[in-house]
């Protein structure tokens, strides 16, 4: 019963977005809340995103609101027409970009009366949280900047291989922070603000891309003096980094 009225809730609302894009009204565009969209969110907002891809012909599925790999790619290839970065992010430029190519603006609200609020999308990529997408952005940036981008997703894979062993910690900041883990703890780089290509690694890697072979070390041959490390099984090398089981 619960999922019927759902699915029927979501429906009805789709219509609504679709109605709204057709006809247009004037004043300012009001669109989405102020959060970034991504792969996993649910919610209001993946509905409006949904329904303003497909408008424009970039998104053939059911909207349903659920932010999953449809939706991703079809989020791409719009950014990938339109210029912008492509992320499969819906942040403020990519959103203003959107409301722009579907000519739609909200309604304003009336006058002396305060808008409803609404639900926002549920940003929780995999079950991941802001917070572990940020600190694992963190430790990629401390640990591998400067390395090609395939090797800043392969530490992000190699925390996230940690993460489902059960010889780790399970959770992402105790996989981080457990002792002599990782250099970018040890000597505080953990603490420098990652850029926007780290934080796209860790994304990658959440959403599949694991080109280490599920390695759960890595070592930099050049300083490397643990002859424990040496010993692990190496599966393949990255940049600067050797990838070992």
């Amino acid at each position: 019963m619960f999922v019927i009225q759902r699915d029927a809730a979501v429906k009805i609302l789709s219509i609504v977005l679709f109605f709204n894009i057709l006809m247009g009204s004037g004043g300012k565009a009001e669109a989405f809340s102020n959060q970034v969209i991504q792969y996993g969110a649910v919610g209001e907002d993946v509905i409006e995103l949904q329904s303003r891809l497909k408008y424009i012909g970039f998104y053939s599925k059911k909207i349903d609101g659920v932010f999953g790999w449809s939706t991703y790619w079809a989020l791409r290839n719009f950014q990938y027409e339109f210029g912008l970065p492509i992320d499969g992010l819906a942040g403020s430029t990519t959103k203003a970009k959107l409301v722009k190519a579907t000519k739609y603006n909200k309604s304003a609200a009336a006058p002396g009366k305060k808008p409803a609020a609404k639900p926002q999308a549920s940003n929780v990529p995999n079950g991941f949280s802001q917070n572990d997408i940020k600190l694992m952005a963190n430790a990629v940036y401390g640990e591998a900047r400067g390395e090609p981008y395939m090797g800043q997703v392969a530490v992000a894979a190699v925390i996230l291989n940690r993460f489902e062993s059960s010889t780790f910690p399970n959770t992402i900041s105790g996989v981080i922070f457990e002792p002599l883990a990782f250099t970018a703890v040890a000597d505080g780089q953990i603490w420098l603000t990652p850029n926007d290509t780290a934080r796209k690694a860790v994304l990658d890697a959440i959403n599949g891309w694991d080109p280490t072979g599920n390695a759960l070390y890595y070592f930099n041959p050049a300083t490397a003096t643990s002859k424990w490390i040496w010993s692990r099984p190496q599966i393949k090398r990255i940049g600067k980094h050797i990838f070992c089981k």
